[in-house]
């Protein structure tokens, strides 16, 4: 059966440049199949953006949320508390928080989320199980950044560990910790074999310090996270290399360990895409995020706001499809109202957007054409 045809009107943000103008779109079957520039009446108006895209998530976390402070050695480090909490947690307890964080993952109007997925195989059922238990396919997607539970080589060889093949052929990419945390055998073994099986390759590097990212980028991943102490010839090697950055504000500002170059990011040519990181540590809110970033950097708002939506869909491969509004794309928006009274009397809807809009201005959510908020 086909769906009818649906009709939004208000300021849509259009096409790579996100340009923002008064008109109307209209959704059929789950695409965009119309943009105009005229002006009607529609049951659902205001503000049309693309759907958010959470670059870097770790949604297991949510079993322990706001845990003191403490080193983020000791924090998130090998045999750390994070570690030692999610081995001692019961599948499905880790199951449930999980679905829980999916469904406000959702709430706040993303449509894709990239998780790495820490617990080999077991780790990564884990997350497939809360997602079913969510809904997500009808709501949301995901993309699952695996890591071994084992040493990979050692396990490659002796048969008696996890299965690499098997890991890699359930997860869309493999998302590791710093290469500081592993024998680097053991991460240039896996890089190599995401890219073989054309998978998404990322990691951690530069957030403790500096020494970790010059091994990062010889990796020559899809895209590294965090990147605090990243040097400008860094930079340029990224982009010589088409590497990716993807930051986290909040997640950084509770660590206390800096806060990376994101102008400097920009400048160099570098797609960066922000994330929520830790969910311990911040809600995996994008509304929240866009806001940080744009106050603590003065960035330009249709920066930030690519940041959030289609830096990422490049990111994890999906800019064919999301994080633009443009005809024969998915219909996958958010539609901000401009009625209530922290969006009325906006100058700028972009800046409007990035800088104050929360759930609470939500008029709906669409997913692949469908409304499911």
């Amino acid at each position: 059966m086909q769906r009818e045809e649906l009709t939004l009107s208000g300021i849509v943000v259009c096409g790579d440049e996100f340009e923002a103008k008064e008109g109307y779109l209209v959704i059929a079957q789950g695409r965009i199949k119309e943009i105009s520039d005229e002006k009607v009446q529609t049951a659902i108006k205001g503000i049309i953006i693309p759907s958010f895209v959470n670059t870097h998530t770790h949604i297991g976390d949510s079993v322990a949320k706001e845990p003191d402070f403490m080193p983020i050695e000791k924090l998130v480090g090998p045999g750390g508390f994070k570690h030692k909490i999610l081995v001692e947690t019961p599948f499905e307890a880790l199951v449930f928080a999980m679905r829980d964080t999916i469904e406000e993952i959702f709430a706040i109007g993303t449509q894709l989320f990239a998780d790495f997925r820490e617990g080999g195989i077991l780790g990564v059922r884990a997350l497939k199980e809360a997602l079913r238990l969510a809904g997500a396919n009808e709501r949301l997607g995901a993309k699952i950044l695996g890591r071994p539970a084992a040493r990979p080589i050692a396990a490659a060889e002796s048969g008696d560990e996890e299965n690499i093949d098997e890991l890699i052929g359930l997860v869309d990419g493999i998302g590791m910790s710093s290469i500081a945390d592993h024998p680097h055998e053991d991460v240039r073994f896996l890089a190599e074999e995401s890219k073989r099986k054309r998978k998404i390759f990322a990691l951690h590097a530069g957030e403790r310090n500096a020494e970790d990212i010059r091994d990062a980028i010889e990796l020559e991943p899809d895209f590294i996270v965090h990147l605090i102490n990243a040097a400008p010839r860094d930079l340029r090697i990224m982009h010589d290399k088409n590497i990716a950055a993807v930051v986290c504000i909040r997640s950084n500002l509770v660590t206390g360990l800096g806060l990376p170059p994101v102008q400097q990011m920009l400048d160099a040519g570098l797609t960066v895409g922000a994330g929520t990181d830790n969910v311990m540590l911040n809600s995996p809110n994008l509304f929240s995020e866009m806001e940080f970033i744009s106050k603590f950097f003065q960035l330009d708002e249709r920066d930030v706001l690519k940041m959030c939506t289609l830096n990422p869909a490049k990111i994890l491969r999906e800019e064919q499809s999301i994080g633009t509004i443009e005809e024969g794309k998915k219909a996958n928006l958010v539609v901000i109202r401009t009625d209530t009274a922290n969006m009325r009397n906006l100058r700028n809807p972009i800046k409007g957007v990035v800088r104050r809009a929360t759930r609470d201005d939500i008029a709906a959510v669409l997913y692949e054409g469908k409304v499911v908020k």
